[in-house]
């Protein structure tokens, strides 16, 4: 059960889970618990991982041309993730066409020693970042993504979250 509240919270919670718990684990999965991302995919990703020992992350994109705008993502949170996706490439030089994707697969290794500065939405653009830094690819594969079971969370507020988390990792 989670302490405190928000999904930065919760990873850094998670990974602390991992370090007290029995063995070493290969790979950490993260996927949004709403139904909108399918598991399906994560066998794969584990395979590119498994495959090039220079990508440190797999992330799943939503944007892979299949995308419907007015189907499972309200036409704001699209374009609104567009303008992030071009604020992250410009500000880290990765080139991520889905940034803040919530399905993705990454190396425990690299995971053990990170410490979670974000605590709400913004954690994936700092977990970019930081795979990143650490001299590490970050792949992307694409994905299905499925309309959401429940309320979404995530407001226009965020997003101003999520850029000042890029502002600031650019800066760091």
């Amino acid at each position: 059960m989670q302490s405190g509240r928000g999904k930065g919270q919760a990873i850094s919670e998670a990974i602390e889970h991992i370090k007290r718990a029995d063995g070493n684990p290969s790979y950490v999965v993260f996927i949004d618990a709403d139904y909108t991302y399918p598991a399906a995919y994560i066998p794969a990703m584990i395979k590119i991982l498994d495959s090039d020992p220079s990508i440190g992350m797999v992330i799943g994109n939503r944007f892979n041309g299949n995308y419907d705008v007015g189907g499972s993502m309200m036409n704001v949170y699209y374009f609104g993730n567009r303008l992030i996706a071009l604020a992250h490439r410009l500000a880290s030089g990765v080139n991520i066409d889905d940034p803040l994707s919530g399905l993705r697969v990454v190396r425990w290794s690299l995971l053990k020693d990170w410490k979670v500065k974000s605590m709400g939405f913004d954690v994936e653009a700092e977990l970019n970042f930081y795979i990143a830094r650490k001299g590490y690819r970050i792949v992307e594969v694409p994905i299905e993504y499925r309309p959401r079971l429940g309320e979404k969370k995530l407001r226009l507020k965020h997003g101003f979250t999520i850029l000042r988390r890029i502002a600031s990792e650019a800066l760091f």
